[in-house]
């Protein structure tokens, strides 16, 4: 299948990898993390680092801060290869939108998870997470065969949350830590997880009202 150029997921990218690449040379990634990171305890605890980002805008910022350059790579090829389909579908507009959502879905998941956390959340994975979501939802197998399509749909959305929640567990429980408890984890289960079920729940919007715009 020929797609249309993706350019609000290149733009995405390319933001994100820049930003990364900046900091890399300047050597600042690790002041940035507790600047521009999401740190739940800021809000919880009134625990704010001195010149850090406004605590409402940092779910944005923290998706241009990544701890590494795997870290940044694996985050990018995933956010690529879905958001290339799901911008076809959904338009530039509707990536974008979905991107941001997600952002902020991923920080709240976060928060609720562990709202006294101190350990900044960084990387894209958490807004990807939601683009992901949309890709499963609109390319993804429907597993509700011979249902009425309201029935089937819902049940397909509830079998891609159920995966997906269970495949973050699983993740968690291999780090030696409980989903979306920061201590001792490097992945910030709770975020992967409000991302996703964002996207699950935007998808289908998004992509009638871009037609119903048309």
């Amino acid at each position: 299948m020929r797609l249309p150029p993706a350019r609000a997921t290149a733009a995405i990218i390319g933001a994100t990898a820049g930003a990364w690449g900046i900091a890399a040379l300047a050597g600042l990634s690790p002041q940035l993390a507790v600047l521009a990171g999401f740190i739940p305890g800021r809000l919880s605890l009134g625990f704010t680092p001195p010149q850090a980002v406004p605590f409402w805008a940092t779910p944005l910022t923290a998706t241009l801060v990544h701890a590494g350059l795997l870290h940044l790579l694996f985050n990018m090829l995933m956010l690529g290869f879905c958001a290339r389909f799901v911008e076809a579908s959904i338009g530039a507009g509707g990536v974008v939108l979905l991107y941001l959502v997600g952002a902020y879905a991923a920080a709240a998941a976060q928060y609720v998870a562990d709202p006294q956390g101190l350990v900044p959340m960084v990387g894209a994975s958490g807004a990807a997470s939601a683009v992901i979501g949309a890709y499963a939802l609109l390319y993804g197998r429907p597993r509700a065969m011979g249902w009425s399509p309201r029935s089937g749909r819902a049940l397909h959305v509830a079998w891609l949350a159920a995966a997906w929640i269970g495949l973050q567990a699983l993740i968690g429980f291999a780090q030696g830590g409980m989903p979306g408890v920061p201590e001792g984890s490097s992945i910030a289960v709770a975020a992967h997880i409000g991302g996703f079920l964002a996207g699950l729940v935007l998808a289908r919007p998004l992509l009638l009202f871009r037609y119903r715009s048309a």
